[in-house]
């Protein structure tokens, strides 16, 4: 190879960037030892480099008002492509608001206007000139939004804090299913202790309002290149508060059944699946339990459970949502159970997730998120989950192929087909070159970044050799 070709600029961007010899993350060999955490992954037309997404995760870091609303700025270049150039496979930007009292606090991302298109854009061409994928979360707060970033609240000795108008929030404009004092996500205690807004009920319009913005942020991010676009439905933000029965007190069609709580959900499924191009992957968050079943309120009124969400994994396929990324909790503070501070609940539902779907012959990729930090415990999860050739748009036929390529081999059990981490990378952001290391996995590492990992002979290895060494300094 000649030394000219060494140093090709990455096509298609507004700045250089030196082109990769090869894609950070991905090994130097492919056989059939190597671990499937580091096994490529085709999901419609994007191919991950390895098993490993960075989770959405709030900053908290965009302007609360003026024209630079909701954008993102250098701070999420930064960040997110420091994450890509390490060797995740696809970088998620955080929950991203379809509306602006959807956001969860007056400093989070919004694409509800055209405005904030070049922000991710400009996130969206870093990450992929690093080799990386990059996905947006688009969300809504719902009765969770306007609130103060954490570390406001952190010097008052609070969890959280309500975002007032001198900070830019939007006390009278917070929305839900249902409204009144009953249904403020912290009970109706004394007025200077809430850490969140009593919400008003959406109305009808509104709801359709929701649905249609969902779409339109949708097309805004395919404008700014994004690869995947993740539907968030966790957490306790208001798709999640439409799915449970504890926070969901609504009348009309979108309450009561399981059918009509599950209605805006789908509608927005289908609004976006619409706009977004056949071969584009559509990702869904939901928290898989909200651990309410053993709770009075949950006793009186039913709660979002384990069993409902397979009830909706089963219907996602049919509509074009290719992965279920699957988290828990959030909706209620008398939740029994914090999953997302306790290691190994969400891989075992996720395990029992997939094996429902698979039961049933239906091709959908399982994702989880949750205190994934050590090596041998990552690659447990996702250990012999096989290689999909494609997800989306597949014959029955093809889902068999699909259900033996997944099947545990070697009396290990598969429980999920990638894994979603978040507060390892704020950590570690080189996580997944530590992981590749701690399993033996010879993987790439950026290119400017080899001579940390290589001999002081590195640049003489141009001119003897094909593949450069890139071993661990001893």
């Amino acid at each position: 190879m000649a030394a000219t070709n060494l140093n090709t600029p990455v096509p298609g961007i507004p700045f250089f960037t030196p082109q990769h010899l090869h894609s950070p993350g991905t090994p130097k060999e492919l056989s059939s030892r190597t671990p499937t955490l580091f096994t490529p992954l085709q999901i419609r037309n994007v191919v991950l480099r390895n098993r490993i997404v960075v989770s959405p995760m709030c900053q908290y870091s965009t302007a609360p008002s003026g024209p630079q609303i909701g954008a993102l700025t250098d701070w999420h270049i930064a960040t997110l492509g420091h994450y890509a150039m390490k060797g995740a496979a696809l970088v998620f930007v955080e929950a991203t608001s379809v509306q602006p009292n959807g956001r969860i606090s007056p400093n989070c991302p919004g694409l509800w206007d055209d405005a904030q298109i070049e922000g991710l854009k400009r996130v969206s061409d870093f990450v992929k000139s690093q080799g990386a994928l990059v996905g947006v979360q688009l969300a809504h707060a719902g009765r969770k939004a306007s609130t103060a970033a954490p570390w406001m609240s952190t010097v008052l000795g609070r969890k959280s804090k309500r975002a007032e108008k001198d900070i830019g929030g939007w006390p009278e404009d917070v929305k839900g299913p249902s409204g009144g004092p009953s249904q403020v996500w912290d009970g109706a205690f004394d007025i200077e202790r809430n850490r969140f807004w009593t919400p008003k009920a959406l109305t009808t319009q509104e709801i359709k309002d929701v649905v249609q913005d969902f779409a339109n942020a949708a097309k805004r991010s395919m404008k700014a290149r994004v690869d995947v676009i993740e539907i968030h439905a966790a957490h306790g933000y208001l798709l999640h508060q439409f799915l449970s029965p504890i926070t969901n007190r609504r009348t009309d069609e979108y309450g009561g059944s399981f059918e009509n709580r599950t209605r805006l959900l789908f509608e927005i499924i289908k609004a976006i699946r619409n706009v977004i191009p056949a071969n584009a992957p559509l990702f869904l968050r939901i928290s898989a339990t909200e651990y309410m079943e053993e709770v009075d309120l949950g006793k009186e009124l039913g709660s979002w459970d384990v069993e409902s969400t397979i009830k909706v994994a089963r219907q996602l396929p049919a509509l074009g949502v290719d992965l279920l990324d699957v988290s828990s909790g959030g909706n209620h503070p008398g939740q029994q159970v914090d999953g997302m501070n306790s290691k190994g609940y969400h891989v075992e539902i996720a395990g029992r997730i997939r094996d429902a779907v698979l039961a049933d012959n239906l091709m959908l990729l399982i994702g989880v998120v949750g205190m994934i930090r050590e090596a041998e415990q990552a690659k447990d999860v996702v250990e012999q989950a096989g290689t999909m050739a494609q997800v989306g748009n597949v014959t029955q036929e093809e889902a068999l192929v699909a259900k033996n390529l997944t099947d545990a081999k070697n009396d290990t059990h598969p429980m999920a087909d990638v894994i979603f981490v978040a507060r390892q990378f704020l950590r570690e952001p080189e996580w997944v070159l530590k992981v590749a290391w701690k399993l033996g996995v010879e993987v790439w590492w950026p290119n400017q970044f080899m001579m940390a990992k290589v001999p002081e002979t590195y640049f003489s290895l141009f001119k003897t050799s094909k593949h450069l060494d890139t071993s661990p300094l001893k």
